[in-house]
């Protein structure tokens, strides 16, 4: 049974029918061999990516405040190469970002082929704090689902690899975490009022996030929701997710490499002919 929950699409995603405690009937001992093992395949799998250039990976990090995301990077990301990652921050929109449609910040950095690219928050911010603040009218953030999976589909089309995750974390255990903050002094740079005025909204935010997973998960992006009150079994469920469809592309990715193989050593071949003939 896999780890993170899959979206489908044209279902109505209720967040509480979702366990933020689930271990997946793993210890934590198991969960982190599990994880390893997975981590060194994503690792190949990543240089297999990389080498064909026929694809690029895009993944899609959201969630509350303190549910992980920079975690799941620093840790899901561990081993990759990091010529080959790039992950990219969204935060309040810059004067030059509001002067554009809202995709326009997120298409300019979308990963290129041969690239595994992270957002760290991303385009859904739009469907999300806009809504919850009311920073723009429904009928402009309403009319972004259709916008959002168009522009997915169109990444999807261009050889994009699009994995969503959405981390879901427990109210109790977001306020763990804000607590714990503030106890590590050597932390304390984490801290900002701003994230206790968030938690007051927590119940808009998660009819906004149910709405935009019901509305945004698609066969060509689709949304998984990760248990992430345990730090361990959060990465364990985000590995697995972005292994498990990889594989699918190993042929695809070898067959470029072997087309590849045959013509560097036929390069190879030439200038040592070359070479050969003209006694250089």
């Amino acid at each position: 049974m896999p780890y993170a929950h899959r979206v489908e699409p044209g279902t109505q995603v209720r967040l509480a029918d979702h366990d933020t405690r689930d271990n997946g009937g793993l210890d934590k001992e198991a969960g982190q061999a599990r994880f390893a093992e997975l981590n060194a395949e994503l690792d190949a799998l990543q240089e297999e990516l990389a080498a064909a250039g026929t694809h690029s990976v895009l993944m899609v990090l959201q969630g509350m405040d303190t549910s992980g995301k920079d975690g799941a990077i620093r840790n899901v990301m561990t081993n990759l190469n990091p010529q080959g990652v790039r992950v990219e921050s969204f935060k309040v929109p810059t004067d030059e970002e509001l002067a554009h449609d809202f995709l326009w910040r997120v298409h300019r950095v979308t990963p290129g082929k041969g690239v595994f690219g992270v957002f760290n928050r991303s385009h859904y911010e739009d469907v999300l704090v806009v809504r919850v603040h009311e920073l723009a009218p429904e009928r402009v953030w309403k009319a972004r689902y259709d916008h959002i999976n168009a522009f997915e589909a169109m990444l999807a089309d261009s050889g994009t690899i699009i994995l969503k995750f959405f981390l879901h974390i427990s109210k109790d255990e977001q306020e763990q975490r804000l607590h714990e903050r503030e106890q590590e002094v050597g932390k304390a740079w984490k801290l900002s009022a701003g994230d206790w005025r968030e938690r007051e909204l927590w119940d808009q935010y998660q009819t906004a996030y149910e709405d935009a997973l019901s509305r945004c998960s698609t066969e060509v992006a689709p949304w998984h929701i990760v248990p992430a009150d345990r730090k361990w079994f959060r990465n364990l469920a985000i590995s697995e997710v972005l292994v498990d469809p990889l594989r699918g592309y190993r042929d695809d990715w070898q067959a470029a490499l072997d087309e590849l193989s045959k013509a560097k050593l036929a390069e190879l071949a030439a200038y040592r002919k070359l070479k050969e003939e003209t006694g250089r």
